[in-house]
């Protein structure tokens, strides 16, 4: 979105809104927008302009009351945007305005990337889901889990090996913190690399072992650095790195040009400043857009920063069974497997009640129990500084929101994200073909 975004920085820009500021019609946007997204109008997707406002009129309420600086949205249905805007301000300090190119950190909405490019290895053949982890990473092989015995803590051997289901739906028990471990001083001395930062989150996940689990492998599902053990699977498996594997197979062919883990000098202006709340239920500045000196540390769980633009793209090839504009990464079969519950009913706490976890992302399985106003079966996941994304298969459907926040929780505004974009939907469904995760059902 460089060449166009550039040129009209400070605009606000809206697809699929029946007012529009500075009076930019949806057939003009196309025009700018043609080569970076395919936008259509609403109503040709079966949603309403007019509704599709009230997106940018949530976002605007939480940047008048001072609760958020500023937010961008995306919204796509069959592969086109309807709605891409962008309010408020992107660093607020410096009267920088929020645009559709800003760039944001994405914390854990790294966590579906990371594991779709662990999938990629999957379908080479190289290994099956249930194979144990420490076959690339032998520090494993003997782990242990720790157990309460009364007031006392003992460890115990695993009841069954870690496997790489078990790291892709956060039901592995295994931790990089030290902390509450019963380790001694020279154990806690060597995972902690006696307090010095790590080099490479290899290294630091091969000390790690000396951690025991929080549980058996399997028994429950705890959100934690499942999705690190995935990224170090991918280093180990291809052979290089887990963000070069990114940019080489993930980020280069989709045209994910503003997608990396050390955002590059000459892009720092376009880097949303992250805010933090305040105890009056404001905000304010915790970290200012600036320049990281490139590190080689490179995490599963967290890490990367990139745009709407982009995200959307890794978005709609999921959306689309695996391919992008002629570009495949993964098999459909291999998304179906992906955007399906491995977790039968174990809690999936920081998503609520009503989802359950496949690999790499949450799906939910009940809508009648959940905050979501979403079709059963839809996937996505969050990020701690208040982004999300999710795409609906029922409804081809597919919601990006982009928000610098930490602290956001209070606030709920991602849960009611989605009720605002599904109220736009208008089409009838009396004359269409009944899906099966949005895939037509077979005659």
């Amino acid at each position: 979105m460089t060449k166009m975004t550039n040129r009209w920085r400070g605009a606000r820009l809206v697809v699929g809104s029946v007012t529009v500021a500075l009076a930019v019609s949806v057939s003009t946007w196309q025009l700018w927008a043609a080569e970076d997204l395919p936008t259509v109008a609403p109503e040709s997707v079966g949603m309403s302009s007019a509704r599709l406002q009230k997106i940018d009129d949530y976002f605007q309420r939480f940047v008048d009351d001072n609760q958020i600086a500023g937010a961008v949205t995306l919204v796509a249905r069959r592969g086109k945007v309807v709605h891409y805007s962008a309010v408020g301000s992107q660093y607020r300090e410096d009267n920088v305005p929020m645009t559709t190119d800003s760039i944001f950190a994405l914390a854990s909405m790294t966590k579906p990337i990371v594991s779709t490019a662990l999938m990629m290895l999957f379908e080479e053949g190289r290994f099956r889901l249930d194979d144990p982890i420490s076959d690339w990473i032998p520090e494993y092989a003997d782990h242990r889990v720790r157990e309460n015995d009364g007031p006392r803590q003992r460890n115990v051997p695993e009841a069954r090996p870690v496997t790489i289901r078990h790291v892709l739906t956060h039901t592995s028990g295994l931790t990089l913190s030290a902390d509450g471990a019963g380790l001694s001083e020279e154990d806690r001395r060597w995972v902690t690399n006696d307090g010095e930062p790590f080099a490479t989150l290899g290294e630091r996940v091969a000390r790690a072992a000396r951690i025991p689990a929080a549980f058996h492998p399997g028994d429950h599902w705890q959100y934690g650095a499942s999705t690190d053990y995935v990224a170090v699977l991918v280093e180990k498996i291809s052979g290089v790195s887990i963000d070069t594997f990114l940019k080489t197979r993930i980020f280069d062919p989709l045209g994910m040009s503003d997608t990396f883990y050390n955002v590059p000098r000459d892009k720092v202006n376009r880097l949303a400043a992250m805010y933090r709340r305040t105890e009056d239920g404001a905000f304010e500045l915790s970290r200012a857009p600036e320049f990281q000196e490139p590190t080689t540390y490179f995490p599963g769980v967290a890490g990367l920063h990139s745009t709407a633009a982009d995200y959307f793209r890794f978005a709609q090839m999921i959306a689309n069974g695996g391919e992008l504009d002629g570009v495949r990464l993964v098999g459909r079969m291999t998304v179906d497997l992906m955007i399906s519950n491995h977790t039968d009913d174990k809690s999936v706490y920081i998503r609520g009640d009503g989802y359950g976890f496949g690999l790499g992302f949450g799906v939910l399985m009940d809508p009648t129990k959940s905050f979501d106003t979403m079709s059963p079966g839809s996937y996505g996941w969050g990020g701690a500084f208040g982004t999300l994304y999710w795409g609906d298969p029922a409804e081809d459907l597919v919601g990006l929101m982009f928000v610098q926040l930490e602290g956001h929780e209070p606030l709920n505004i991602r849960q009611r994200f989605t009720n605002v974009v599904s109220q736009a939907v208008v089409d009838s469904v009396a004359d269409q073909q009944p899906t099966i995760r949005g895939y037509a059902i077979p005659h």
